[in-house]
């Protein structure tokens, strides 16, 4: 059965990127519950789970995190729903994202979300943007996303990609001052004339 999958591609508008000084920032885990495999470097983290890297949030009910020898992080969270949040570059801008499996690759900087997935763009905690398919892939280094109404080599249920894009707000021109005289332009009245009589 062919695939009814409907890709769209769309990227962000304006020239500002995902917060760039996340990748430097050390990662730092709230929950609780903890297992960890020193010989696989994989820490998992179950209730309330709160991970906190730089600008980037996610929440979920259970979080995988394993680090490569390049010293990379890579996590899953699971959900109902899983979210993730980053600030968007010099803006007071965020895109946040929601999904039951939500994969986190550090390396090539990508959030998937996965199973009602999500995303959207706030501007002062209004939302500007959002999108709704079954899988979104976030680019967050290029703030550009792939979203798939279905999941490919599954059956289409007839699932489809959903997006609403808010009008941009435009600024009004400012409100023009009358124009001024010059003082040579100024208003004379003429003094009134004698009566004769």
């Amino acid at each position: 059965m062919a695939s009814l999958a409907l890709v769209a591609l769309i990227t962000l508008p304006g020239r500002a990127h995902a917060e760039k000084a996340d990748r430097d920032k050390p990662v730092q885990v709230e929950s609780d519950r903890m297992e960890y495999d020193d010989a696989r470097r994989i820490n998992t983290f179950i209730g309330r789970v709160i991970l906190t890297k730089g600008t980037i949030i996610i929440r979920a009910d259970r979080l995988v995190v394993r680090e490569d020898t390049q010293g990379f992080q890579y996590g899953q969270a699971v959900g109902k729903p899983a979210s993730f949040r980053q600030k968007r570059e010099g803006l007071d801008e965020f895109v946040e994202g929601y999904g039951l499996t939500i994969d986190y690759d550090g390396k090539a900087e990508t959030v998937t979300l996965t199973e009602e997935a999500q995303l959207r763009r706030l501007e002062h905690e209004r939302v500007t943007d959002e999108v709704r398919g079954t899988r979104i892939i976030y680019q967050s280094g290029a703030e550009f996303y792939t979203v798939d109404g279905a999941l490919p080599g599954k059956p289409s249920s007839g699932d489809r990609v959903r997006m609403v894009i808010q009008p941009r707000r435009t600024t009004p021109e400012p409100a023009q001052a009358p124009a001024r005289l010059k003082p040579a332009e100024s208003l004379t009245v003429p003094a009134p004339a004698p009566s004769q009589r």
